[in-house]
Parts: structure tokens; C-alpha cells; sequence
């Protein structure tokens, strides 16, 4: 039985996506989990017209749910008695839910969970994209969902997404009125009274600089909507930060609503067992009283509240500064390999001036590129330190059209505060075109109880380790990488990355000195290896920056902040960051939007040079796109392709070349990949005639069949998948041509020997069976071994991959099953015994003998030493 059902206290967005949900789900029944907001229960009394077909929880027998649909919630605590069966084995959990921020304890095996305006937008998305119909009536009441969650599409929470969705839902008949009719309803007598109340109670104060207010009222009675009176106040005193606090009967009722990044009221309310957005939450709590509550609140909001941000909270650190003595040429040099647009210039170790790339370009324009940067540069300009506020630097850069302003401590440059930091600060952490220029953090969120609900008690204990060690060196420790990104998609993933904004090499071989491990360093790249004793191994490096000096080259390394350290990597879901140390253990840092690309299952590019610099990014982008069942986003996929037309793959050594093809390939599913990279023009890079045929197209087909067939064995013979899907992607090239390829990919010794040199021989081998089988469908099982014996496993599953004859395909499963595990009873050892001279005799006996027993003459080694005897008669 399937079952969808929502929060208690359900509103307008709980029904409007219930209602979404029946569509993709027509079996299942609508069942609500508690009592709904007034608003909807006067609802269902004034419209009588809608036939909307609920279940009562009393009539369902929970025991017999097999999927449970949850719609707007992500927290047990929420969804009355259908919380008793979320740990029973088997039970799918499907959510559709627009908190992403605010996850809850329910861990889901299906649904959406994705920032938005309201749930039921969500889910008319895939209504939309999946070309369902709705009526007039369905859309109506989806269409109030929206409308309340984002008050009529106002909220500053609303999306693009939410605009989308009601138009599509008003080109399928929504009312509009009927809309209008329950939105948009007068305040009762019990709610201006209650207004009322709250205003005389309304008290603002500051905490760390920013203004939070606070109304309480406490009536016997339930009123409802009071979120409605939450936006009222805001809006007419004109509130940064809002808590309204309601005592009804026995249960306190929380309303908060937040115009500013320094109080999420989500994070907040969650302490009291709600959620919501960042900038609207809600919170029903039993149990406490008004006092009680507000006591609670006051320390939550102490411990939650962010400070107003300073220079020192959005700078950017380490700087990149250029020396007095430097030339103009060089200055351009050093704007473009660090893609930044001023650099403080550097006079005896003290800050001399700034030059910008404006005043670079123009002089270089008039051919000055030969005279010191001191000559132009800005020797009149504002200095900050870490305390400065924001306000102040925006003042600055707006009134005297500045770039950059330098942030001093103690003298010393601390940090750059740029326009960008000021843009994205203003616009609280939306995109703009050069990411690596986020303030820091751009976003960051919980992760413990999440880490404590899905790694092992090993893992987790491990990243304690390394944040305790961090802690006794004084520098920051973080898992970063597919490690987080995986962690975030419920997906297992043992191979934790960790970065030091300090010495890596050090960090590794005190952790390894505490632990008992090994320790491979590198210290070229500044990197290193902790072996555990059991082999288990955690890879270690030191913060830094990477630059290319020209297009596919090996990047040069610096050493930089943890911020350009995750800008340097392929795509923005690799650059989440986890705080190890033991004081903000499991806090995550998300700089590059990545929590965005990995809802909307996007892979998207950091910066536009990306490929230029390093083209092996392009068969990563393909990869990741077809494990993850994600798309490359459009302007990344329009990257790739000039990438190809420019031909910047052509620099590319062949080892790397190599690496990146043997990675796809060893992929679970392959294929896919494959035919992404022909329709991208990539084979051509293997080798110029190299095309996906429809006959490559089949063969590739069998051989994952074939491959399958093969692992279901158990057969105790290691072998290479990527060398079997290579064989068959080159099946039409040449002896020459693969000889070509291999030359060109810098193949080794090992496997040129197996991917070319017995290629020949295997298609010798198959052309004979073939040829038999086509004469008259036998083969002894002794021409069969011999035939394959000297075969490795890859070619012998190319073959039969390749082979379009049953009879072959069985002859070749033979061999595997059977006959290649056949061995002689008899050894040298006994034919010295029966005074055989030494030589190749021997070989030829047991030959002889193997040959009798693969054909069933000779059963035991009583046989096999008469055979011998008989043919050393016959010698």
C-alpha cells in the first residue's frame, strides 16, 4: 500500500502538493497526519464542489504501507503516528520537499528535495517535464499552494521555478479567483485583537550588531494564520528580524520571519523542532510555556545569530601582491594567471600602492610595458582592517570608483576586500561571473547528524582523529571533495580526501606518529599519503592554488587559502568542504554553489578557461555525468565543445589521455559514456578514423552482457574490464592502426602485449572456429584449449564479444567453465621416474596426456601413466 501524507498542521502548499503527489502516484491515498491550519479547514467547509477523496489516519493500517510519500516535511517529529514506521525494513520513503537547508532526521530512497518557493511547485515541475495532464480543478488547488508559500509570488524566497510552474498551471484552467477567494482573506475579530496584542509586546535589541525583535501573546483559544500577522508587522515596522511568540492552550506556537543572512531563521527554529527557509520559518512546541520559550529562544538566538560582517569576514587571503620593481608586462602577467582585475604592490615588505588591469592594458597600449608598476599605480587609496565594516568599504568603492581596497592588520597585509566580495555580500551569496571571488563562507550547514547517521563508526571516528590533530598543530583540517559530494547524495564512499590550510606533510606525519601509520609524501605538490596498518589510506594535502602556463600542460602549485585551493578543482559538486576540527566538527562550506548543482543534478564548470587549462577535465565531465545520472550544464557542454574545436586535447600527453579513457571505461556502465564522447568528436583524440559505428554500437552491447555472464561465474581469473571495452571500441581499427593508437596513448609494456600483440592472435584463433563451426559444429575440447590457452581473459572476451556464431560463444563458455581449470595427474616428476631423458620430450608427453584427458580418454592417473607408457614404446 502506498500512502501520502504531509506535516501536521497541514496548509495550502501541504494540499496543493498532495494533491501533485495522487498524480505521480495514482495508487496511493492521501492521508493527512494531524489537524490542518485554519485556512484549510475552512476550506474544506466552503468548498464543497471538490471531490478530493482523503483517508482518514484511523482507517489506515500502517502495518501494510509499502511506500510512504511525504510532501513539505523532512522531520519525524512532524508526521504524527506515521513516524512509527520509518525505521521497518523495506518501507521506501519518498520526499518532496522545498527545505533543502533545513534536512530533517528522515533519510529518503526516492523523491525531490530541492530549494524552491513552495513543495507543490516541485512537484508540478515534474509534472511539467514528465507531460502529465492535470484539470482545471487539480490545478486550481495546486495553484494555492504555491500562491501561500510564496505570498502570491512575492516572498523573496520565490524562484523562477515557482513562475514557471503557475503559469503552466494556469494554461491548465487554474481559478484565479477561488485563488484569490482563500489567499487573500480579512482579519478576524480574534486576529486584530491578537495583532494588537503582539505590537504592544513588540521589543527590538541588538545582538553582535544586528537588530532582532520579539512579540509575545498568549490567548486560551487556537487563532489561526498568525503567519499571516508575522508578515504584517514586519512590513509595517519595517523589521530586519522578526519572532513572534503565541502561547494557545497547551502548545506555543513560534513565527519568524528574517530580512537579513545574519539570522536564518530556519537553522534557528529547528532548535524547537520546526523549520522552514532561511528567511521564513515556524515552530509548534508542547510541553513549555510562553516564559520558557522565550528563555530558550533568547539562547538559541546568542549562539545562532551571526555577527554583522566585517572586512575580515569577507576578505580574500592569502594575497597575491606584485614587487615595486616589477614592469608593467609583468604585472599583466601575474593578472591573468591569478584571474584577478588589481594587485597590491609591495615596497620593502610594506604596501606601496595599488595597480589595476585597466591602468595595465592602457599602458601597455601605449607601449609601456618596460617601466615599473610604481610609475602608474594608485599611491592614494583606503585601507581597512579585519573590524572595518561593510558599509564603510561599499561607501568607498561606489564614491571613488575603486576595485579593491587592502585590509591591514597590525600593519601587515591581511587580506583584499574586493568589489565582487562587496557584490556578493549585497546580494547574499547569489552567482555572479567569477566564483572564485565568494566571500567566505557563501554557505555553510550542519552536517553532523548527518555524518553520524551514514558513515560507520570507523570512518567517523577517523575524522575526529584528524580534527584532533589539527586542533594540537593549530590549523584548519577539512574533508573535502567526492568524499562531502557523495556523503550529501547517500552514496558510500571510503576515500576521504583531507586539506590542511597549513603544512600537509607535517599534518600527515603527526597524525601518522599518533596513530601508528605510514606516511608517502610528496614534496613537490606538498602532498601525502596516511597508510593505516590494515592498508586503509587517507589522502593529504596542503591548501593550495594551481596555475597552467599554457594549454594541457601540468600545473604549476602555490601554496593559497582553502577557498582558491576548491576553485583549482574540475567542477563545482567536488568543492564542498567539511570542517574537521573539533569546535566546528561537521560544519560545511560551500562557496561555488555546489549544493545548487547537486539538487538540480547539474555538472557545471568553476570557471570559463576551465578545459583551455586542462582538457582532461572534459572526459571527467562525461564521467561523473553518466555515474551520477547527472547532465552537464549548458554553458559547460557549450565549453567542451570549443575545447574539441580548438583542438586542445591534441596537447594532451598520452598518458593522460590514457587515464582518463581507462577511468571511464572501468565504469559500472560504460556505454553511455562512450557515446557521449562520439557525440562530442572525442574518439578522434584515440585515433583520427576512430568512429561509434552501429556495429560498434552492438558489439559494445554484447560485451556488457558478456561481461555480466562472466562476473556471475566467480571465476577466480582477475581481469581488466576497460581492456575489453577498449578491444571492442577498436575493433575496427587496423593492426597498424591499434599498433598507432597504443604508441599514441603511451600504453605500457604489459598491456600493449595484451591489447595488441595477442589481438592478432585471438582473431587468428577465432577465424579458425569460426571457420569449423560453419564446416560441421564440432571441436574437440582439446582444440578448443589449445587453441585459447596462451589467450589472456580480455582477448578471449572480446572474441567472444565479437563472434557472431552461438557455436563459437559456447566453445568459448566452455573453456572458461570447464576446460581451462583441466590439469594433468602426472608431472615431470613422474616421467623422470619412467627414465625420460630430460628435454622436449616432456612438454610433448604432457601434452599428450592433457589432449587425452580433455577429450575423456584418460580419467585417472593410473590412465595417464599407461598412455605414456604405450607412446614411449612406440618411441
Amino acid at each position: 500500500m502506498e500512502v501520502i501524507t504531509t506535516h501536521v498542521n497541514a496548509d495550502f502548499d501541504c494540499l496543493g502538493a498532495m494533491v501533485a503527489a495522487k498524480i505521480l502516484y495514482p495508487d496511493a491515498l492521501m492521508v493527512f497526519s494531524g489537524a490542518q491550519e485554519k485556512s484549510m479547514r475552512d476550506f474544506f467547509l466552503k468548498s464543497t464542489g471538490y471531490a478530493l477523496n482523503f483517508t482518514r489516519l484511523k482507517d489506515v493500517d500502517l502495518t501494510a504501507i509499502t511506500r510512504l510519500i511525504i510532501v513539505d516535511c523532512q522531520h519525524s517529529s512532524r508526521i504524527g503516528r506515521f513516524a512509527e514506521i520509518l525505521h521497518r525494513p523495506g518501507l521506501e520513503i519518498h520526499i518532496y520537499d522545498h527545505h533543502p537547508e533545513s534536512s530533517g532526521d528522515i533519510v529518503p530512497t526516492g523523491g525531490v528535495i530541492r530549494a524552491s518557493g513552495s513543495s507543490t511547485t516541485i512537484l508540478t515541475s515534474l509534472l511539467r517535464e514528465q507531460g502529465v495532464e492535470v484539470n482545471p480543478t487539480e490545478a486550481t488547488l495546486m495553484m494555492l499552494g504555491i500562491y501561500e508559500d510564496t505570498g502570491s509570488l512575492i516572498f523573496p524566497s520565490t524562484t523562477t521555478e515557482d513562475f514557471h510552474a503557475a503559469a503552466w498551471l494556469l494554461e491548465h484552467g487554474a481559478s484565479l479567483n477561488t485563488v484569490a477567494d482563500f489567499i487573500t482573506q480579512e482579519l478576524t475579530a480574534e486576529q486584530v485583537s491578537l495583532l494588537n496584542d503582539l505590537l504592544k509586546s513588540l521589543k527590538t535589541t541588538e545582538l553582535h550588531g544586528v537588530e532582532i525583535s520579539i512579540a509575545q501573546a498568549s490567548v486560551d483559544y487556537y487563532i489561526g494564520d498568525i503567519a499571516v500577522l508575522a508578515h504584517m508587522m514586519r512590513d509595517m515596522e519595517n523589521l530586519e528580524a522578526l519572532f513572534v511568540v503565541v502561547g494557545m492552550a497547551s502548545r506555543v506556537y513560534i513565527v519568524a520571519r528574517s530580512r537579513i543572512s545574519e539570522v536564518n531563521v530556519s537553522e534557528i527554529l529547528q532548535e524547537f523542532g520546526g523549520g522552514g527557509h532561511a528567511s521564513a520559518a515556524s515552530a509548534a512546541v508542547k510541553d513549555l510555556t510562553v516564559i520558557q520559550v522565550l528563555e530558550k529562544l533568547e539562547k538559541v538566538l546568542r549562539a545562532r545569530v551571526n555577527p554583522r560582517r566585517t572586512a575580515g569576514d569577507i576578505m580574500s587571503s592569502p594575497v597575491k601582491t606584485i614587487d615595486a620593481g616589477a614592469t608593467m608586462e609583468e604585472a599583466r602577467e601575474m593578472l591573468t594567471r591569478y584571474n584577478v582585475n588589481a594587485l597590491p604592490v609591495v615596497k620593502d615588505g610594506r604596501l606601496a600602492g595599488i595597480i589595476s588591469r585597466r591602468i595595465v592594458e592602457k599602458s601597455l597600449y601605449h607601449n609601456l610595458g618596460q617601466v615599473p608598476v610604481t610609475d602608474y599605480m594608485h599611491s592614494e587609496f583606503m585601507t581597512a582592517t579585519p573590524g572595518t565594516g561593510i558599509k564603510e568599504i561599499q561607501d568607498y568603492m561606489i564614491g571613488r570608483n575603486r576595485r579593491l581596497v587592502p585590509v591591514l592588520d597590525d600593519g601587515r597585509l591581511a587580506g583584499v576586500v574586493t568589489r565582487t566580495d562587496i557584490l556578493r555580500y549585497m546580494h547574499n551569496g547569489e552567482d555572479l561571473y567569477d566564483l572564485a571571488r565568494a566571500p567566505v563562507p557563501m554557505k555553510s550547514k550542519e552536517m553532523r547528524g548527518l555524518m553520524g547517521r551514514t558513515l560507520t563508526p570507523r570512518i567517523l571516528q577517523i575524522l575526529h582523529d584528524l580534527g584532533t590533530v589539527g586542533d594540537s598543530l593549530d590549523v584548519p583540517v577539512y574533508a573535502v571533495g567526492g568524499f562531502v559530494r557523495d556523503l550529501l547524495m547517500y552514496v558510500p564512499n571510503l576515500d576521504v580526501d583531507v586539506t590542511v590550510e597549513g603544512d600537509g606533510i607535517l599534518f600527515a606525519e603527526t597524525f601518522a606518529g599518533r596513530f601508528g601509520c605510514r606516511v608517502k609524501s610528496h614534496d613537490k605538490f606538498g602532498t601525502a599519503v596516511i597508510v593505516f596498518p590494515d592498508g586503509f589510506k587517507i589522502d593529504v594535502a596542503s591548501t593550495r592554488l594551481e596555475y597552467y602556463v599554457s594549454p594541457g600542460a601540468l600545473p604549476t602549485v602555490e601554496r593559497s587559502s582553502l577557498k582558491m585551493d576548491l576553485y583549482r578543482r574540475d567542477f563545482t559538486i567536488n568543492t564542498l568542504a567539511i570542517r574537521l576540527n573539533e569546535s566546528h566538527f561537521g560544519v560545511m562550506l560551500d562557496f561555488f554553489g555546489a549544493q545548487r548543482d547537486l539538487q538540480d543534478r547539474l555538472i557545471r564548470v568553476l570557471h570559463n578557461l576551465s578545459f583551455v587549462e586542462d582538457p582532461t577535465r572534459v572526459f571527467r565531465a562525461i564521467r561523473f555525468e553518466q555515474r551520477l545520472n547527472f547532465t552537464i550544464a549548458k554553458h559547460t557542454e557549450n565549453l567542451i565543445k570549443n575545447a574539441v574545436k580548438m583542438d586542445f586535447l591534441e596537447k594532451l600527453g598520452g598518458k593522460r589521455l590514457l587515464a582518463e579513457l581507462v577511468h571511464i571505461l572501468r565504469e559500472k556502465e560504460p556505454i553511455k559514456a562512450i557515446e557521449r564522447m562520439a557525440s562530442f568528436g572525442l574518439l578522434r583524440f584515440i585515433h583520427p578514423v576512430l568512429e561509434l559505428t552501429s556495429r560498434t554500437r552492438i558489439l559494445l552491447e554484447e560485451s556488457r552482457r558478456i561481461l555480466t555472464w562472466f562476473d556471475l561465474l566467480f571465476l577466480d581469473r582477475s581481469y581488466e574490464r576497460w581492456a575489453v571495452y577498449f578491444l571492442v571500441l577498436c575493433e575496427s581499427l587496423t593492426h597498424d592502426q591499434l599498433w598507432g593508437t597504443c604508441t599514441r596513448l603511451s600504453v605500457s609494456e604489459h598491456y600493449r602485449e595484451k591489447l595488441f600483440e595477442t589481438r592478432s592472435q585471438g582473431e587468428e584463433a577465432l577465424a579458425a572456429m569460426e571457420k569449423k563451426a560453419v564446416r560441421n559444429g564440432t571441436m574437440a575440447n582439446s582444440e578448443v584449449f589449445f587453441l585459447l590457452k596462451d589467450l589472456p581473459v580480455e582477448v578471449l572476451l572480446y572474441l567472444m564479444s565479437k563472434t557472431g556464431s552461438d557455436e563459437v560463444k559456447k566453445w568459448l563458455s566452455l573453456y572458461f567453465t570447464k576446460l581451462q581449470n583441466i590439469r594433468c595427474f602426472i608431472t615431470g616428476h613422474d616421467l623422470r621416474r619412467l627414465h625420460v631423458p630430460p628435454g622436449p620430450v616432456y612438454r610433448e608427453l604432457l601434452d599428450l596426456v592433457l589432449k587425452a584427458r580433455l577429450d575423456g580418454k584418460v580419467t585417472s592417473r593410473k590412465e595417464e601413466l599407461e598412455l605414456v607408457r604405450h607412446k614411449l614404446k612406440k618411441m
